[in-house]
């Protein structure tokens, strides 16, 4: 086993390159970092996620299953290199790495593609700038059974890796699809899917539905100003929850799982 010592080695370099959202965009191509998550994206092969690359350090690799995993994915003739800590640590996002980490290429989806008889539920968010609210979404998405994501107008990048991380790999399991509000509003129209809006200023109380009605998507507004009047009037139903403190809303990613768990009563 040759072992990579220096960080300006090309491979690395071009690993590195891929903690910008511009060289994740040109290349489609994400980083995956951790012993789960990895196994989360070899593990989501069916679903279209392909593994680039394995990088890992030997002398940080303490885990049988990470081990197992790069053992796995060499007679898959992937390519898995071994490198020193130092070399890893350029890489690395986290702070004492657990010395495994994948170049994958993710799948990505269309609007086109989702039906009613594939996306029967899902969620939309209009600008979410956090990526962790991203990813945090989608472990909710993933938790309650629900179809995937919709990242409405300019969002943060689903694959930047503090997204990967907050979904526990889920990101490589459901459609993500990029897209504009417009081309999401006709999309919801000409499929027929309810589309629950929320917002502080809504007259009923999300408890006050008996019945979410499918196929159906849960619009959320941005982080910080919630939907806009146009937003709204695309909404079949509008639902607030209820805010009792000082604060005026609830962080994005908590909203999302409240809702998602009353959407789930339905089924």
């Amino acid at each position: 086993m040759s072992l990579i010592t220096s960080p300006s080695n090309p491979k690395i370099k071009q690993a590195r390159l891929l903690r910008q959202r511009k060289y994740r965009l040109e290349s489609g191509l994400a980083l995956v970092e951790g012993i789960h998550h990895t196994g989360e994206a070899i593990a989501a092969a069916p679903q279209g996620c392909t593994i680039e690359a394995i990088l890992y350090a030997p002398d940080l690799l303490k885990s049988e299953y990470a081990a197992s995993l790069i053992e796995e994915q060499s007679r898959q003739e992937v390519a898995c290199y071994a490198v020193t800590p130092e070399v890893f640590a350029s890489i690395a996002e986290k702070d004492n790495p657990q010395g495994i980490l994948a170049v994958v290429c993710p799948r990505r989806a269309s609007l086109s593609e989702l039906k009613p008889q594939n996306f029967p539920w899902g969620v939309a968010l209009v600008a979410p700038q956090d990526p962790g609210n991203i990813g945090t979404i989608l472990r909710s998405i993933d938790a309650v059974g629900a179809s995937g994501l919709l990242l409405l107008d300019s969002s943060a990048d689903p694959y930047h890796p503090s997204a990967v991380r907050a979904s526990m790999g889920t990101v490589f399991w459901h459609p993500v699809v990029q897209t504009s509000f417009n081309d999401f509003s006709q999309w919801a129209a000409g499929n027929r899917y309810t589309v629950y809006g929320t917002s502080a200023h809504a007259q009923t109380d999300y408890r006050e539905i008996e019945r979410y009605h499918r196929p159906a998507v849960l619009l959320l507004g941005s982080e910080r100003d919630g939907l806009s009047a146009d937003q709204v009037a695309s909404c079949d139903i509008l639902l607030r929850l209820p805010m009792r403190g000082r604060t005026s809303s609830l962080n994005l990613a908590i909203a999302a799982g409240v809702m998602l768990y009353e959407m789930l009563k339905s089924e």
